[in-house]
């Protein structure tokens, strides 16, 4: 027997084993202690808060509209610069999850892409605007570099999680890391707000009445300063995966060539088979364009709002603030749509939510709501409050909140909903297309955004083509049975 075939069978055995003995994870290695599986979970602490402090709510929007100077054109760069990570991402993101699923040690790996993330992060700092620091071009091959080592390092995170919980930790582990994630990212947010953005604004009396640490708001710092502060956090917060999950070794020795070639074959294999299920085939390829459509959402609605409102970073702040604590809302919304109506009904439910609120959110601009309502801008303030001062920026945040409770229950129903039609025995091999699928095309929502916007150069025009992708969505999934496939040999 060579050694691929014996890599093949040892992986199968331990993945298909629903109760490993006690003591081993449910790969069949041992698991690792309470302090090891916690550690682990801590890397999505550490990691997450860049994407929702940098990458949506606060630096992507001072991009946009600061450095790059243009609202328009820098929703255009923004759109390009996600495309071109995502291009890069789908052409590698397999070979390195074959690389993963072979078995061997992760931490290099993940050592690496922490080692490229965190600088590249911090040099955001140097984005000045108008140009000073560094140039457009500059700051677009830092957020690409990032974006890839940040996908990859998903990779190889993700895949460790078999190696060190026993079978019946796995779903709370999961979970924990994602709660995780959202609460740091919410803690860097509430922390931002207090010392860097309320400073100034505001005469209350707990807080400070400058920016604290000397930050000079007039040049941007109290935005510029979320990428080096979730650099630090991220480096910081590396180190007890580092120091306390174990890495595993190779269930048997081979060499990485071979493993790299049998999980290709594997994928390979799979895709291969997939006109044999062409329910799941079906649903797979729905979920890549609604999900990319949810991923361009959150990728490009702070910068809308920015551009649109001219939201200030205190703003920014405060809506990040308020969207991510409903996001937490929406897992327990799809959990709820799954129990009451199945996973098919309550996808349904969540893409269409999602597709009404963006034709909404882009129905307010300052001076109309719901594209025919005129709103008269010299309309005295609804409260004295700094932020959301007018009634479309009102409207405009209670629509994302819908839609954020959408996309986020809508990511619960999708796992699900493969776990429910997808054949019991060929689980594992389906939920790696799943990822794929996830992947392959993540160029496409900010491509399509970033040409759009260009094409009609309008802001407006650029998010509602998101609209595309989840009707295209919306339409496969209608074709999808909620009914278990059989496994063919």
């Amino acid at each position: 027997m060579d050694v691929v075939t014996e890599l093949g069978e040892v992986r199968d055995a331990a993945q298909n084993d629903p109760h490993p003995p006690h003591g081993l994870s449910a790969s069949g290695h041992k698991a690792a202690d309470t302090k090891g599986q916690i550690s682990w979970a801590i890397f999505e602490w550490a990691r997450d808060p860049y994407v929702i402090v940098v990458t949506i709510y606060i630096f992507a929007p001072y991009f946009s509209n600061t450095v790059v100077g243009d609202p328009v054109r820098g929703q255009a760069i923004w759109g390009h610069i996600n495309g071109i990570a995502g291009f890069i991402i789908a052409c590698f993101g397999p070979l390195l999850g074959a690389i993963a699923d072979t078995g061997g040690r992760r931490k290099p790996w993940l050592i690496a892409f922490v080692a490229i993330m965190v600088p590249a992060i911090f040099a955001l700092w140097w984005a000045l605007p108008g140009g000073a620091g560094l140039g457009i071009y500059q700051i677009a091959a830092l957020f690409i570099i990032v974006s890839v080592a940040f996908s990859f390092s998903e990779v190889f995170h993700n895949s460790m999680l078999p190696t060190v919980a026993p079978h019946d930790r796995i779903g709370f582990l999961s979970g924990l890391a994602l709660a995780l994630a959202n609460a740091g990212a919410l803690i860097i947010l509430c922390f931002m707000l207090y010392a860097f953005m309320l400073p100034g604004h505001v005469s209350w009396s707990f807080i400070p009445d400058h920016a604290l640490f000397g930050l000079d708001v007039s040049q941007h710092e109290n935005s510029r300063i979320s990428a080096p502060f979730t650099a630090v956090w991220l480096l910081v917060f590396t180190l007890p995966l580092l120091f306390f999950t174990p890495d595993m070794k190779p269930v048997t020795k081979i060499r990485k060539r071979a493993a790299i070639v049998d999980g290709v074959k594997r994928v390979i294999k799979t895709v291969r088979q997939i006109k044999h299920y062409r329910n799941v085939a079906t649903y797979l390829i729905a979920r890549m364009f609604f999900n990319d459509g949810q991923t361009a959402v959150l990728i490009f609605g702070g910068v809308y709002a920015a551009g649109v409102f001219h939201w200030d970073a205190l703003t920014l702040t405060i809506y990040g603030i308020v969207l991510s604590i409903f996001a937490v809302g929406g897992g327990f919304f799809g959990g709820w749509l799954d129990d009451t109506f199945g996973s098919k009904k309550a996808i349904l439910i969540s893409i269409g939510g999602t597709s009404i609120g963006i034709v909404l959110a882009v129905s307010m601009t300052p001076t109309e709501m719901f594209f025919f309502l005129p709103y008269d801008t010299a309309s005295p303030p609804l409260w004295s409050l700094p932020f959301f001062r007018t009634l479309p920026e009102l409207m405009y945040l209670i629509v994302v909140l819908v839609v954020a409770i959408c996309i986020t229950a809508a990511y619960a129903n999708s796992r699900t909903m493969l776990a429910r039609i997808a054949p019991v025995s060929k689980m594992s091999e389906f939920f790696g297309l799943y990822a794929l699928s996830g992947t392959a095309t993540a160029f496409m929502g900010p491509e399509l955004v970033g040409l759009t916007t260009e094409y009609f150069h309008s802001q407006r025009a650029g998010f509602a083509s998101i609209l595309i992708l989840m009707l295209i969505g919306l339409g496969g999934m209608l074709f999808v049975r909620e009914g278990r496939s059989e496994a063919y040999d």
